[in-house]
C-alpha cells in the first residue's frame, strides 16, 4: 500500500510551543515523548512492505540530535520511505542515508531520494508529491500533495496538506481523524481530496 505524509519534524522542540502553528504538538512537554508518538502512530497503520512517500522536514536533528539518533528513529518506521527534500533536510543527511541504506524484507531499499518533487497515479488521478505547495490553474485531474505550512491550508482544491499538523484534517469527521503522526492512506487521501472539492463546490 502507498501511504503520504509530511513535516514530521523529529526532535523540534521549537514547534512545541507554537499553539497555533501545531496545535497537536501542545500535548508534548519532551521531544522524545512526541518522537516516541509520531513512530507509534506510523507503525501502527504502515505495514514493515508498504511505501510511504514524506514530503519533507524529516526533523530538526542538527539542532537537537545528531544524524545518528535520526537514522535510528528512522529504522524504527516500517516500511520503505520515499523522501522529497524540504526546506529542513539538508542534501548532506540524504547523502549519509544513502550510505547507510539496506533493503527490507520485500527487497525494496529502505530509503529512496527525491529533491523536487516525486510523482504517481493513483484511481485515474495524477499526484504531484512536492514540499512546497504548488499552484497549477485550472486542472481536471491533477492533485498536489505538499507539507510546510503546518497548520494551514491552501485555499485551492487542488492542493492537500498531507503534513501532520495539516488544517485540511479538518475535513475528516471528528471519529475518523487520523492520529498525530499517522501516514495518510490512499483511501484516506481520496476522501480529502473528494471533501475539500466538494467544499469548494458549495462556495461556488
Amino acid at each position: 500500500m502507498k501511504f503520504v505524509t509530511s513535516d514530521t519534524h523529529f526532535f523540534d522542540a521549537g514547534l512545541m510551543n507554537h499553539p497555533n502553528f501545531a496545535p497537536a504538538r501542545q500535548n508534548f512537554f519532551q521531544v522524545e515523548d512526541m518522537n516516541q508518538a509520531i513512530i507509534d502512530a506510523w507503525n501502527k497503520v504502515v505495514s514493515p512492505i508498504d511505501t510511504v512517500y514524506h514530503c519533507g522536514d524529516i526533523g530538526i536533528f542538527y539542532k537537537h540530535g545528531i544524524k545518528e539518533e535520526m537514522l535510528k528513529i528512522l529504522k524504527q518506521l516500517h516500511g520503505n520511505i520515499i523522501f522529497v527534500k524540504g526546506n529542513h533536510d539538508s542534501q548532506d543527511f540524504f547523502k549519509y542515508l544513502a550510505a547507510n541504506n539496506y533493503r527490507i524484507e520485500n527487497q525494496q531499499l529502505k530509503f529512496s531520494f527525491h529533491y523536487v518533487g516525486a510523482y504517481f497515479k493513483y484511481d485515474h488521478r495524477q499526484y504531484f508529491l512536492t514540499h512546497y505547495p504548488l499552484i497549477f490553474g485550472i486542472t481536471p485531474n491533477s492533485i498536489n500533495l505538499h507539507g510546510h505550512i503546518h497548520h494551514n491550508s491552501v485555499d485551492i482544491k487542488e492542493n492537500i496538506n498531507v503534513g501532520i499538523d495539516s488544517a485540511d484534517f479538518d475535513y475528516f469527521p471528528t471519529d475518523r481523524q487520523p492520529d498525530f503522526g499517522a501516514p495518510l492512506s490512499m483511501k484516506q487521501i481520496e476522501y480529502l481530496v473528494n471533501a475539500k472539492k466538494n467544499d469548494f463546490a458549495k462556495r461556488a
